[in-house]
């Protein structure tokens, strides 16, 4: 994968929920090999924008480019270049672990004989080899994770969204899945856009973007808001500037 290939392009992307403006002309881009937080409290429209991107919902004005595809004229192409990780885990519980990641790789067109070696492998760098024929039910909320990631990548998409993804997991689980996160990055230099409310999941990002009510009140590293907002942590530097000070 090219370096600094722009792989999502949004454009004044705007979303009302009848008269209420959810989202106000939204801009942002991420390239190949980026690790972009979307950091912003409950409401701030996080969740809007992130179901624009994935197809789930339409903005009512400007354009949403996934690896150059717009996701309004070309859903389909524009899809087969994104994987999701959804905040609300969306495995089927009464199927196995191999029954899950089988089912999604038949929905994408992946050759069978091929995927089941990747999904083998995938289960041992996990720890989950030996759960394999195992159902989901079984499963704790951290490993419920591990497969859901390993499913958002069978496709090999060049793009990872991951919704507020570790809701109710616990803090070792939670350590493990962002460490997962940044070795993507740093070995398929895999473009993620992880979307939180948590200041500490943003540390490690290449760009923090702070959205609140709808409108992105700031963009950069985190040196830069930093500097921007005079503060010496993220976390005060992130409440003065949704505060608006």
């Amino acid at each position: 994968m090219l370096k600094n290939k722009l792989v999502l392009e949004i454009n004044n992307v705007k979303k009302y929920y009848n008269s209420f403006l959810a989202l106000n002309n939204i801009s942002l881009k991420i390239n190949s090999g980026e690790l972009v937080v979307l950091l912003g409290p409950n409401g701030a429209g996080k969740s809007t924008l992130f179901s624009i991107i994935t197809g789930l919902m339409r903005a009512d004005s400007g354009a949403c480019l996934i690896n150059g595809y717009n996701i309004a004229d070309n859903t389909i192409s524009a899809l087969k270049n994104l994987g999701v990780v959804f905040q609300q885990p969306t495995i089927d519980l009464e199927l196995t672990v191999k029954q899950n990641l089988l089912f999604h790789s038949r929905l994408h067109g992946i050759d069978l004989n091929l995927v089941k070696k990747t999904i083998y492998e995938e289960l041992v760098k996990t720890g989950l080899e030996k759960k394999i024929n195992n159902k989901a039910r079984t499963l704790s909320g951290g490993e419920r994770r591990k497969v859901e990631l390993i499913r958002s990548l069978l496709h090999k998409p060049k793009m990872l969204l991951m919704d507020e993804p570790t809701v109710g997991l616990d803090p070792g689980s939670r350590t493990d899945l962002l460490r997962k996160i940044l070795n993507l990055k740093k070995t398929k230099s895999l473009s993620i856009l992880w979307t939180t409310h948590l200041v500490d999941e943003a540390e490690k990002a290449d760009k923090i973007i702070i959205l609140n009510k709808g409108i992105i009140k700031t963009a950069g590293t985190q040196s830069e808001i930093l500097s921007l907002a005079k503060e010496k942590n993220l976390a005060n530097a992130f409440l003065k500037i949704v505060k608006g000070e």
